[in-house]
């Protein structure tokens, strides 16, 4: 376990993070992390209670008020120095979200990772850039400016599919901004998580600006998200859960921001290089074992490719390396639970009834039996209506369906409650500006699907939420905007109180 696990003496004292040191949480149960790949148990905490999520809200509050008040460039320093200890912590990270999701090694050192420590970098350069509109004398006898100022304490949940990208999604652009934040990571997934708000400690970063609590959604989530201290919940997951986090939210007036879940549309026109079509599929659909709310998981391909496309891509899937995360080889892990794997598995056994399933479709035997492990599936022949079409799988799941004319191929990508990300394949520049215009998501790549980079915004249209990740538009959502205005005249009676008292 040391090997595959060389940060695990960073957990000895709990799993709740609390105002700059690990504590046990104090709700009276436990839950176990385990090793999805081999169903072996990695660690077994205390599981946050109310009174750990009131802990640390006051933890927040309390360093709120001299984290507000640093310069901008205070704030930049301490985060260039947090960029500087995940450098170094690097494999470390690498190796725990492997263990506690299943994901291959070479996934979480040159995509988590990497990823994670530019965001931080992004964000340290943010940090300086709070700017708001010019100063202007827009009335004539004053003049205007904006502030932008921190809104407070934020309450934010995270996901297990991404768990060290989403803890620093959420809490990046909350602490440049000059929030202080207390996260709730999924409790299947925590260890990244509690690793990152530790290097913030260590980088500098006062105690209780960041914050971790790790319980259970009903117990630890709900408290935080309805605590009258918390000025702003910032939720990913699923469009479900995302209601209910809504309505808990609302009832104390927070400002909200989901990013819920995804049906990503990959659309093949009868132009597109049918070679990186198919590989932009299987590796769309396929990373992070398909567990991804932007993954390719509809594949509408125009009549004349639709055959070729369907062979091609089961033959690329079939080539794709499942096994042990840590293994070299590897390419595909197994998902991040048993429950998981079983719910993705019911999924493709009702699609039987109604669709072919062209490859995969089960869970491989042999020495990966005991893990979580399920095959690259390609399915086709569904119907638009039929629920693997309709309903996000969150698994290695591709459904293929031909669609005729481009206005038939857009509609069908639009058909669906979702709109996070979609793809768009073709060699003709006005089909592929037609389908960035038309097809309802808040990101449409062109002859690609998946990449994501630090300085654009990540967010949904329709039941996929509201706000951004990532970018400048993400650092805005963690800002008050304030109007200051100033009388130029220095005259008593201005000319418009008259339409309160007097005519002159």
């Amino acid at each position: 376990m040391q090997d595959r696990f060389p940060a695990q003496e960073r957990f000895s004292d709990g799993a709740q993070y609390i105002a700059g040191r690990l504590t046990k949480g104090t709700s009276g149960a436990a839950h176990t992390v385990v090793d999805p790949a081999t169903g072996e148990e990695v660690l077994t905490y205390e599981l946050a209670g109310a009174g750990d999520v009131d802990a640390a809200v006051a933890a927040a509050r309390a360093a709120f008020t001299g984290w507000s008040a640093a310069t901008p460039g205070e704030r930049s320093d301490a985060m260039h120095r947090f960029a500087a200890v995940l450098a170094d912590r690097a494999e470390d990270l690498a190796r725990a979200e492997s263990l506690q999701c299943g994901k291959p090694l070479k996934l979480t050192r040159e995509f988590d990772v990497p990823g994670t420590i530019d965001n931080t970098s992004f964000f340290a350069g943010a940090a300086r850039h709070l700017a708001g509109q010019s100063a202007g004398e827009y009335s004539g006898d004053h003049t205007s400016y904006v502030r932008r100022e921190p809104i407070g304490v934020v309450g934010s949940i995270a996901p297990w599919n991404y768990p060290l990208q989403m803890a620093a999604w959420k809490i990046l652009p909350a602490i440049a901004a000059g929030n202080a934040i207390v996260l709730k990571p999924a409790e299947l997934t925590p260890l990244t998580s509690l690793l990152f708000a530790q290097a913030a400690t260590e980088a500098g970063i006062p105690d209780g600006v960041v914050n971790i609590v790790t319980g259970t959604g009903r117990t630890a989530g709900e408290h935080l998200v309805g605590h009258p201290d918390v000025a702003m919940t910032s939720f990913t997951g699923s469009t479900a859960v995302g209601k209910r986090v809504a309505e808990v939210a609302t009832a104390t007036v927070k400002r909200l921001h989901l990013e819920l879940g995804g049906k990503a549309p990959l659309l093949v026109f009868d132009d597109a290089d049918l070679e990186a079509a198919a590989n932009g599929a299987v590796a769309g659909a396929l990373i992070n074992t398909g567990q991804d709310c932007t993954a390719a998981t509809r594949a509408y391909v125009q009549r004349p490719l639709y055959e070729a496309f369907v062979e091609r891509t089961a033959a690329l899937m079939e080539t794709v390396r499942v096994g042990d995360p840590f293994a070299p080889g590897t390419d595909l892990g197994p998902l991040v639970s048993h429950l998981q794997r079983d719910r993705v598995a019911a999924f493709v056994d009702r699609a039987r009834g109604y669709a072919r399933v062209v490859t995969g479709g089960e869970a491989p035997q042999g020495e990966l039996k005991n893990g979580a492990y399920y095959l690259p599936t390609l399915i086709a022949g569904a119907a638009q209506d039929s629920e693997v079409v309709q309903s996000e799988i969150f698994g290695p799941v591709l459904v293929v369906l031909p669609f005729d004319g481009d206005d038939e191929g857009i509609a069908l990508a639009n058909d669906t409650p979702y709109g996070l990300a979609a793809s768009a394949w073709t060699r003709d520049v006005f089909r592929a500006n037609r389908a960035t215009r038309e097809i309802k998501a808040g990101c449409v790549w062109i002859n690609d699907h998946i990449p994501i980079i630090s300085e654009m915004p990540h967010g949904g249209y329709k039941a996929s939420g509201f706000g951004k990740d990532m970018s400048a538009y993400s650092f805005e959502e963690y800002t008050q905007v304030k109007h200051v205005m100033f009388d130029n005249t220095a005259v008593a009676r201005k000319p418009w109180h008259r339409t309160v008292f007097g005519d002159s």
